[in-house]
């Protein structure tokens, strides 16, 4: 199915059913529009290509998941409001920040797999090894050349680290070092939380403990699934929209 454009030519992304769409969708780091299609099947959504992934081109500078809901904001203004937000992993980041700048226009969230939703205290802070950090100490200050460091960041970076290039790299060090638990703290409005049992890129022991600090928040665990859960957990996902979707009709 064809590509449609949203927010004046910017964005890129799939129309599901009939406008206006009840249901925007956001994907994950590395990811596109179209691991939503089996979970929108059936509903009035659009689901989009963040910038720098899928059809959208990239940022011209380095943005923030809120800098992401921003330009994301004009979409609204096509869809049927107040509207139901599902973001999965860096999607789910980008909805919470949307939420919370556009109160009125959001009727609810569904957030799966959303690294750093609450903070840990007892996790240890993850730091790069000491030789890491010296080198890149020395090519801070011009002792070594770009080439052996990126040799290094291949060596000691996470794999979408590895696989990010340009601006899009500088784009994910800054949200992985964001958190989120005081917007989670300040939305009023129900909060479906569906979560990997298995999950290792955003452990469900952060899904919990948001789900027992915010009162409006509400946890499905699946056992046998991972961090993609849009795969590995599609009806599950699908019955917390639909939840949302019967709250707001």
């Amino acid at each position: 199915m064809a590509l449609s454009s949203f927010a004046g030519g910017t964005l890129f992304g799939r129309r599901h059913g009939e406008s206006p769409a009840r249901v925007l969708a956001l994907h994950g780091w590395q990811r596109d529009h179209s691991d939503w299609a089996k979970v929108l099947d059936g509903l009035d959504a659009i689901a989009v290509d963040l910038p720098g992934f899928g059809a959208t081109p990239a940022p011209p500078e380095v943005w923030g998941s809120e800098r992401y809901a921003e330009e994301v904001v004009p979409i609204l203004e096509e869809m049927a409001v107040p509207v139901v937000v599902a973001g999965h992993s860096f999607g789910g980041r980008v909805a919470l920040h949307l939420a919370a700048a556009q109160p009125d226009r959001i009727a609810g969230l569904v957030l799966t797999g959303v690294p750093n939703l609450w903070p840990l205290p007892d996790r240890p802070a993850r730091r790069p090894p000491l030789a890491y950090r010296a080198v890149r100490w020395l090519h801070r200050r011009g002792l070594l050349s770009d080439e052996r460091m990126e040799a290094r960041r291949q060596r000691h970076g996470s794999a979408d680290y590895r696989a990010a290039q340009g601006v899009m790299r500088d784009i994910l060090v800054t949200a992985v070092n964001e958190q989120y638990d005081h917007l989670l703290r300040n939305l009023d409005l129900p909060i479906e939380l569906v979560w990997g049992a298995d999950d290792d890129a955003a452990p469900v022991r952060g899904a919990r403990t948001a789900a027992e600090h915010v009162p409006g928040a509400r946890l499905t665990v699946v056992d046998g699934a991972g961090h993609f859960t849009l795969q590995t957990a599609t009806a599950e996902v699908r019955q917390a929209l639909d939840r949302l979707l019967d709250d707001v009709r």
